[in-house]
């Protein structure tokens, strides 16, 4: 790896260990493996659509031996952003999905908010609602995105996330949004500082080779594609920055980590 010594592995979870909440080959043999050897790790997603506690119950029924205090969710990073940024805020928020647990502290509404959050794309991103948030960035009410990711992966195919709402978003309210989950710096350094590591030390698995595996070498991890998920040949072969490595699974992790003579 290029960061030398790998002590931590930052695992993205849809369409590197699960599909659908359907485990992949290998996927969770791999995961344990790596434990047993003592490397340090957490899991970083941008799904918006559930809970810390509900992703850890989905993936332990998938076979997958994790704690619920390892998930870090786009959700969970931006409720920690907003008590910090806006204590007190009224916040109202656009997603796919109902976290509210996730964001408990926070007072939600859905008239005259302080803050606007864009959560998870889905059916709630209609043209309705998309308008009301450029209408209320315009009045000056900022406005927050959970995550940036461009797509996510199902059984039948791709669909497209916030990231791609957002630069149409900013125009038309004529402001920035502010992303904090992938691929923002900071879901990255918060699992880093979870894991009580040094970036460095930490290779990110993950399937988007721009919101995982660049994000993550961009604030110094090692970056390992995975040939799953989201994964398209196209986009690697056009990219200008390549990853560190590239592998066909996850399944595969443990014996590079071997051979590479990375590990603690």
């Amino acid at each position: 790896m290029s960061g030398g010594e790998i002590r931590g592995v930052l695992y993205d979870i849809d369409g590197v260990l699960v599909t659908s909440w359907r485990p992949l080959d290998g996927a969770s043999s791999a995961v344990r493996e790596l434990r047993e050897r003592g490397l340090r790790r957490a899991f970083l997603t941008n799904t918006t659509s559930r809970t810390c506690a509900e992703i850890g119950e989905r993936l332990q029924t998938a076979g997958f031996e994790i704690d619920t205090g390892e998930i870090v969710t786009a959700g969970r990073l931006t409720a920690e952003f907003l008590r910090r940024r806006y204590p007190g805020a009224r916040v109202w928020v656009l997603n796919h999905g109902d976290i509210a647990e996730d964001l408990a502290g926070l007072e939600l509404v859905e008239d005259r908010p302080d803050v606007v959050v864009i959560g998870g794309a889905g059916t709630e991103f209609t043209h309705r609602a998309l308008s009301r948030v450029a209408e209320l960035m315009l009045d000056g009410v900022p406005a927050v995105a959970m995550q940036g990711g461009l797509t996510w992966a199902t059984d039948d195919g791709l669909r497209i996330d916030t990231g791609a709402y957002l630069p149409g978003l900013s125009a038309a309210g004529n402001a920035e949004i502010e992303v904090i989950g992938k691929p923002a710096p900071t879901g990255f350094r918060t699992c880093a500082q979870l894991m009580g590591l040094e970036p460095s030390e930490i290779v990110m698995v993950g399937d988007d080779l721009h919101s995982d595996v660049l994000a993550g070498q961009a604030v110094g991890m090692s970056g390992l594609l995975v040939r799953t998920g989201k994964f398209r040949p196209g986009v690697l072969a056009a990219a200008t920055t390549a990853p560190d490595h590239v592998i066909d699974s996850v399944a595969v992790l443990p014996e590079l980590l071997s051979t590479s003579g990375d590990t603690a």
